[in-house]
């Protein structure tokens, strides 16, 4: 039951790390956040370079009269300059605040090198260099759905990889829907429960841990491919069709505890 892409690194001390890769769906949920702070520099960059051209060209025409080098030199430079701020933006945040950028720390994921380490200014450098031909192009996209460590062009080139950020977990009990009791009992008198292995309990209880950090597309299709994968494990063949994927996991999340006292 592979909901969630996670993966084992082996550091040189012999130490193992287990993380979960970000995915394609939170990555670009960050990097709409992140374009959209980003295009809020670009406009005060915009008029502030709007105002200087205008009080230069003026200046200039007083001066020599024609000014048609010096509005191609200054395109040059302030396209240049724009460029600039596109990667440096993504430069700063991620060298300075560890891997991540305000779209990467809303979302709760992180960019980390491929030995579990936090980035340095020349991954981030080589990863922000690289974007542009991932985003225009769609190569990023392509890549991070094809690759087994969902790596973008920059990361392949930086060393980097994209996980979640994992939060300490509580011992609080999952808080789960009082409707669930009826589900509960029906799944326990028609469904085999004892077919659930550990390892798929886990993922079950892992999706229910996170799916309040999801984006509600994500969530939704998420939810219903692993309803429908449990559903063939514990042999169910019938299951009132408004039942709502959530509200049969936390059933079946349930159902397990009470079958395994």
């Amino acid at each position: 039951m592979g909901l969630f892409n996670r993966f084992t690194l082996h550091t040189p001390e012999s130490v193992e790390l287990e993380f979960t890769l970000a995915g394609i769906g939170n990555r670009a949920y960050a990097l709409l956040i992140d374009y959209i702070f980003f295009g809020l520099i670009l406009i005060v960059f915009l008029v502030g370079a709007l105002i200087f051209n205008s009080v230069l060209t003026e200046a200039v025409t007083k001066l020599i009269g024609s000014t048609n080098r010096l509005e191609l030199w200054l395109i040059a430079v302030q396209a240049l300059i724009a460029f600039f701020i596109y990667v440096g933006y993504f430069v700063f945040f991620e060298t300075v605040w560890s891997g991540q950028t305000p779209g990467k720390r809303y979302v709760k994921i992180r960019v980390i090198r491929d030995d579990g380490r936090p980035v340095r200014l020349q991954q981030s450098t080589l990863r922000a260099l690289f974007r542009p031909f991932d985003d225009l192009f769609f190569i990023g996209v392509f890549l991070i759905v094809f690759s087994q460590r969902e790596k973008r062009l920059g990361d392949l080139v930086g060393g980097t990889l994209v996980i979640q950020e994992e939060q300490p977990r509580t011992t609080v009990a999952l808080k789960v829907s009082k409707s669930t009791q009826s589900l509960i009992d029906s799944l326990l008198a028609e469904a085999d429960i004892s077919r659930l292995l550990p390892e798929d309990f886990a993922v079950i209880r892992e999706y229910l841990h996170r799916r309040e950090a999801m984006i509600p597309n994500a969530r939704n299709e998420l939810s219903k491919q692993l309803a429908t994968q449990v559903k063939h494990i514990i042999v169910l063949e019938k299951l009132p069709t408004k039942v709502d994927a959530n509200l049969f996991l936390e059933a079946v999340y349930e159902a397990y505890q009470q079958v395994n006292r």
